[in-house]
């Protein structure tokens, strides 16, 4: 996990410098990925050039907002916390009106997703600051995550670190000092975009789909080779067929910091 932390560490400062950034913005969730990737760009950049936006709605819960002002406090770095709810009913009253039916579930998912994407890309405009995709490699290869929403940002510094990596990285980062409370660690992931949503409700369990990503990508296997080491044949076909699915979504997505050689 060493070497993992070092060669993201080094590549998002060297990436700042290049081009031209003092300071970076993402957005808080109290989930992991934007926990680990906020104490990332402190190590990177120092705490005085990172600044973290919580950006709550109704379906936010008081953990979420308890672990996202927890995490600013223990690594000192900027933070703003703010209520978005009213953006997305305006938004939701006006499609509303526009299609003369209410939006669909999905719609108002992504509709959450895009109005915290814009909210950033305007702090970002607004001072300069680049701003982080907090996504992972499991959920990027998925596409379990909003286009123009949670996409946005110049650069997604842990896009290649599947999840099950992330909560080892985690570990090994809190154990040199505490700098993420246990509560981020253990907590079910979830994109809080809908009520009492977890993403193994759209998801297999990430220690079993990183298996399967993992030897398709990483590995070349072939489905029949995946079946033959065990992965049931259903699920193996449905998380490639997802993954191939979601191409259009990888294209048009923030750099990625390479793991690779």
């Amino acid at each position: 996990m060493e070497k993992v932390w070092l060669k993201l560490k080094n590549g998002l400062k060297k990436y700042c410098d290049d081009n031209g950034f003092d300071d970076v913005v993402l957005g808080l969730s109290g989930g992991l990925d934007s926990a680990v990737t906020a104490v990332l760009a402190c190590d990177a950049l120092g705490k005085k050039h990172v600044h973290g936006v919580m950006m709550a709605t109704k379906f936010t819960s008081p953990l979420s907002l308890q672990i996202a002002r927890k995490i600013a406090e223990m690594n000192g770095f900027d933070f703003t916390e703010t209520d978005i709810q009213p953006l997305v009913d305006v938004h939701e009253t006006f499609l509303k009106h526009l299609w003369k039916n209410p939006p669909k579930n999905i719609t108002l998912e992504n509709l959450q997703a895009r109005l915290r994407g814009q909210l950033l890309m305007a702090y970002a405009n607004q001072y300069n600051y680049l701003l982080l995709a907090c996504g992972n490699k499991s959920e990027i290869a998925m596409g379990y995550c909003t286009l123009y929403g949670d996409t946005c940002g110049g650069l997604a510094p842990i896009g290649d670190v599947y999840k099950s990596d992330i909560f080892e990285l985690a570990k090994w980062r809190n154990g040199i000092n505490p700098v993420l409370p246990m509560e981020v660690i253990v907590r079910a992931p979830s994109a809080e975009l809908a009520a009492n949503q977890k993403d193994e409700d759209s998801l297999p369990p990430y220690a079993l789909l990183d298996k399967i990503l993992k030897a398709y990508i990483d590995e070349k296997q072939t489905p029949a080779q995946l079946a033959a080491d065990g992965f049931d044949a259903v699920t193996v076909e449905e998380v490639i067929r997802r993954y191939h699915a979601q191409a259009f979504k990888r294209r048009q997505m923030a750099q990625i910091l390479s793991l690779r050689p």
